[in-house]
């Protein structure tokens, strides 16, 4: 029985090796660096952070500002907003972008290559704030659910990237699919849906952040403040902290609490995406990759 042999790297291999370790340790450290800070921010006394004492690791930690912040109703209920409009905007833009994009990813579809050219006019051209701002209060959207989701609900870019990964599932198993008597929605629900979980994974990531941080969708059409979500909410807060503490009016101390409220508020935002990531970001890698193929 021959033995395996082991082949032994190269030192040009062992020196790229270590040369790219220490390059993404340091990538991953420069991009951490930031939110670390807010977090550190977020927790330190008014004190140190006016002496510039504040690096990664919190001084004078306090929670203060975060029972400041969370113990507001109106923080709470625009958090709930937020996952309601989050959750609906995102289920909605799937649902469409990929009734859409699989249709368009069929070459023998009539008309595919005049309706694709026609979906990517989209991605350049715009009515203008203006127009939209006219048409949403035409159709009576203002300080509406649906005017804060309806901008936002379709993606001119998710729709090709969809469209490029449902290209490239086996026509074998579709016409298998006929053959068993499915009718093309069936095809679409029970087979191409199953295999396309990368990419489906992708675009859920992609919706729900977008929904997640919108805040302009609801300074355009949203008035009133029991439907805001939680990115305007706290964008009003960090307005009204900086506002306050003017040079002029107030001290030092007003300056920090208000830098307080901003790393609080961004830490609170992002906090969410950040504990979901980590669970999809196998199939966000590979949706990108695989919907990133040219036909």
């Amino acid at each position: 029985m021959e033995k395996s042999v082991k082949v032994k790297d190269s030192t040009g291999y062992i020196v790229f090796s270590w040369i790219n370790t220490f390059i993404m340790l340091f990538v991953c450290a420069i991009t951490l660096y930031p939110f670390l800070y807010l977090v550190a921010q977020s927790f330190s006394s008014e004190q140190a952070i006016t002496q510039g004492l504040v690096s990664i690791v919190p001084r004078g930690f306090n929670v203060e500002t975060y029972k400041s912040v969370l113990g507001k109703g109106e923080f709470l209920h625009s958090y709930g907003n937020t996952v309601i409009y989050s959750t609906l905007g995102t289920f909605l833009s799937l649902v469409l972008s990929s009734c859409l994009a699989y249709p368009l990813s069929k070459k023998e579809l009539y008309g595919n290559k005049f309706l694709t050219k026609f979906v990517i006019f989209t991605m350049y051209f715009g009515g203008g704030l203006i127009p939209n701002y006219v048409l949403m209060q035409k159709l009576h959207l203002i300080n509406h659910v649906a005017g804060f989701i309806i901008p936002s609900l379709l993606s001119t870019y998710y729709i090709i990237l969809m469209k490029s990964f449902f290209a490239q599932t086996p026509r074998e198993l579709e016409e298998a699919g006929e053959l068993d008597g499915l009718s093309p929605i069936g095809i679409f629900i029970r087979i191409v849906i199953p295999l396309s979980m990368p990419i489906i994974a992708t675009m859920i990531l992609f919706n729900a952040v977008g929904y997640w941080n919108n805040w302009y969708n609801a300074f355009l059409y949203l008035d009133k403040k029991d439907m805001w979500p939680v990115a305007y909410y706290l964008k009003t807060i960090i307005s009204g902290a900086s506002t306050s503490a003017d040079p002029g009016e107030a001290s030092a101390e007003k300056m920090q609490i208000a830098a307080n409220i901003k790393s609080c508020s961004m830490v609170l935002m992002a906090l969410p995406i950040i504990c979901i990531y980590p669970f999809i970001s196998k199939y966000y890698i590979k949706g990108m990759m695989l919907g990133g193929v040219k036909e």
